[in-house]
């Protein structure tokens, strides 16, 4: 019988940044730039959005070991359904709830903003089980990184920015883009970890398709991204971005020289963590910063 230990490990923990992160960054967009602020709906927010990364890590977790992705052989963490503690019928059940949890918490979000939170939560709620499963899996395809850069960046942040004032705010696509970025860095670590076993077992991630080096090239690009759009924010007066908060620069090029100089091994896992660290100090970091411009200005 599985503990409550193999249940939160199943959830993977280490990859909740990206759900935290966006919701983070776009409250604070929408109460600082709109001028409102409603914790009720921010907690709503941030527990809805936690339950739909749960729930999309349980269906990948059960879905990727049905198609035989997730083996003995895997470089990641142990796999609750791989390792036999539970079923997969079991770990699809308990993702199925879970999306009925996020569900449940978007009604107040749905009463205070309409049709657009419906507009948002329904292909979120179907990508949770598209991301690996369905008739057109997107991890399985490649396009694992474009779905992370729309849902746990763009939309995750003006969604929440809109829930908190109402408006949508073009600094919210901005800092989206940048949550966005960082959250896929997690993905593309991941499957260049396990472009080996995904070979195999014929999950054509952009790492697969393309080689290690591109996949490389691709977490160097997405850092550089991410840290070049606060030319964004240095434009509305925060002149001394980079000089405040180093962290942003110098943990980013240290996972650049780390992908580039150590081959994927077990020791990955551990720079996974310091990659989802990452984009959660970023995301305070980019917080402070919108903070220090609405006050100035």
């Amino acid at each position: 019988m599985a503990s409550a230990k193999d249940w939160i490990d199943a959830a993977r923990p280490k990859t909740l940044g990206a759900a935290i992160a966006p919701v983070l960054v776009g409250t604070v967009i929408g109460w600082r730039f709109g001028g409102q602020w409603h914790p009720w709906l921010a907690a709503c927010t941030l527990l809805s959005c936690i339950a739909l990364q749960v729930a999309t890590n349980w269906f990948n977790d059960a879905i990727d070991f049905v198609k035989g992705s997730d083996t003995a052989e895997r470089l990641g963490p142990r796999r609750i359904t791989a390792s036999g503690v539970v079923t997969a019928k079991q770990v699809l059940t308990a993702a199925c709830w879970m999306l009925a949890i996020a569900a449940a918490l978007s009604v107040p979000l749905i009463l205070a903003r309409g049709w657009p939170i419906v507009a948002i939560g329904i292909p979120s709620l179907y990508f949770c089980y598209g991301y690996t499963g369905g008739p057109a899996p997107l991890a399985y395809r490649g396009l694992g990184e474009l779905f992370v850069i729309l849902f746990f960046g763009l939309v995750a942040v003006t969604g929440s920015a809109f829930v908190q004032s109402g408006q949508w705010h073009f600094e919210a696509l901005i800092a989206g883009f940048q949550i966005g970025c960082l959250s896929t860095v997690l993905i593309a670590i991941n499957n260049l970890r396990d472009v080996p076993e995904d070979t195999k077992s014929g999950k054509k991630t952009l790492a697969v398709r393309f080689g290690t080096t591109f996949a490389k090239w691709e977490i160097t690009g997405l850092i550089v991204v991410a840290l070049g759009l606060n030319a964004y924010w240095w434009s509305l007066g925060a002149t001394n971005i980079l000089g405040r908060h180093p962290v942003m620069f110098v943990i980013g090029i240290w996972i650049v020289v780390r992908v580039w100089l150590q081959s994927p091994e077990h020791s990955w896992n551990k720079l996974l963590a310091v990659s989802g660290l990452y984009l959660l100090v970023s995301a305070i970091s980019l917080v402070s910063v919108i903070d220090r411009i609405v006050v100035r200005h």
